[in-house]
């Protein structure tokens, strides 16, 4: 395909100038779209753009890095909780899934935070029936640009293109196979890193990127979305401010760690209940739970159990307890200055559904509404379930069979208004492509309902 082995750049601009000319065939082409990944893909992608009289926006997207040698990926992750991981890395270096979660759930923060700063108020481009240039400064292992690809493949475009000016050759390999074309300037071997490939690689501020697309917007405004329009999967729409306070509540001598998450005005709050294994750290819950931030929603995230209680396998499996711990968690919250009066709503996970069932049935009406993703309900007890009156949504993947079933006959004890909703093509933990992102809109949907006039 003619490619420059070993081809070097005087600096971004430079290389998406380049990088255009093989792009020539879409150039003012009505349909197509630019998406650079920030930060250093946004000089790239505007020249891109520039050179072709395209409309230019931004993919955030942000890399999973080592501990202490943030330039090595173990993954990366996007808008409403999308991830993918090196499994080969992770598997030989031993990285401890604490780690990853905890990794996961900061990145995540981090890509809602750029989204904010960066798009405003501007909504995200409509990406159905488009062709969709995916640009960033670089390619090294591909993760981040795996993450870009699924997230867009999930808007339907009718074509999807990555272009980047230099790439290794493994990973070009692994990305073309993914995608309708990709356009590499220079595939080095050895590759050693993006930055060694140009003359200069200066670190980009977020200021910079701002400036770079408020003229880049200024000159070329892409259309906003048409109501009914697809949107890019995970975009905030409110650009609603957030604050994040990081939480202890003392239960009979034991300190549970929790992040509470509080929208402006708030018009109600979601309690979550864990599943086995998981915590406050769980990078499904904290996707949902922005998302019921973006829709004015406030969300805590709270660890049932303490880690030397984690150790004990038996108490992730105890309903009672968690259900007594969710129940302290909610005292809490009646009693909190920033969510005393609102309506309350339960979303559990696994066992967590079942404790946030049995809570509903003890506390009556003071329940708004709850939700279950992938839960076990039926864990709650025939009993417990024939007594919740909180108007309940039970969500489960096409693919978890058992689970199905089970949730099924707990949905048939419940004398509540009710819902059951089947994924389809969804596994156990929602991990493929829109999966999470449909939970996260039935979760919000749902509760917004149960949440009206209650304030």
């Amino acid at each position: 395909m003619g490619i420059a082995t070993f081809q070097r750049f005087k600096n971004r601009a430079d290389a998406g100038r380049l990088l255009a000319r093989r792009l020539a065939r879409y150039a003012r082409h009505g349909d197509a779209i630019v998406l650079a990944l920030p930060r250093g893909g946004v000089p790239v992608g505007v020249a891109v753009a520039a050179a072709l009289g395209l409309a230019c926006d931004v993919l955030v997207v942000r890399k999973l890095g080592f501990p202490l040698q943030e330039e090595l990926a173990m993954g990366a992750v996007a808008s409403g909780g999308l991830r993918v991981l090196q499994e080969d890395v992770l598997r030989a270096f031993h990285v401890p899934a604490a780690l990853i979660e905890a990794a996961t759930r900061r990145e995540l923060r981090e890509v809602a935070r750029r989204e904010r700063q960066y798009r405003r108020d501007r909504p995200a481009p409509v990406l159905r029936g488009r062709t969709v240039i995916l640009v960033d400064d670089g390619v090294a292992t591909g993760a981040t640009m795996r993450v870009a690809v699924q997230l867009v493949r999930q808007a339907h475009p009718k074509r999807l293109v990555i272009a980047v000016p230099v790439c290794a050759q493994e990973a070009r390999v692994q990305l073309g196979a993914l995608v309708d074309e990709c356009v590499c300037l220079s595939v080095p071997q050895p590759f050693r890193a993006v930055g060694a490939w140009y003359g200069n690689f200066e670190q980009i501020s977020d200021a910079e990127v701002e400036t770079m697309l408020r003229d880049c917007w200024r000159e070329a405004p892409a259309a906003s979305a048409a109501p009914g329009a697809e949107q890019m999967p995970g975009e905030a729409r409110t650009g609603a401010a957030m604050e994040e306070q990081l939480i202890k509540i003392d239960v009979d001598g034991v300190q549970l760690d929790g992040v509470l998450m509080l929208p402006a005005k708030p018009k109600g709050v979601v309690l979550f209940a864990h599943g086995s294994g998981s915590g406050r750290l769980s990078p499904r819950n904290n996707a949902v739970a922005s998302a019921l931030c973006e829709a004015g929603m406030a969300a805590l995230l709270l660890d049932l159990l303490n880690p030397q209680e984690e150790k004990d396998f038996y108490n992730r499996f105890d309903i009672t307890l968690l259900t007594q711990r969710l129940g302290k968690a909610a005292d809490w919250l009646a009693h909190h200055d920033a969510t005393r009066g609102l309506p309350l709503g339960l979303f559990g996970a696994s066992t967590g559904a079942a404790a946030a069932l049995q809570l509903a049935a003890w506390r009556g009406t003071d329940i708004a509404a709850v939700v279950s993703r992938g839960g076990r309900p039926d864990m709650a007890g025939r009993p417990a379930l024939e007594q919740v009156r909180a108007p309940t949504l039970l969500i489960v993947g096409g693919l978890d069979n058992d689970v199905i079933d089970l949730n099924r006959m707990a949905f048939s004890a419940l004398h509540s208004d009710k819902q059951l909703e089947v994924i389809n093509g969804a596994g156990h933990l929602f991990e493929e492509p829109g999966a999470l992102q449909a939970v996260a809109a039935l979760a919000t949907s749902w509760f917004s309902r149960q949440f009206v006039g209650k304030v």
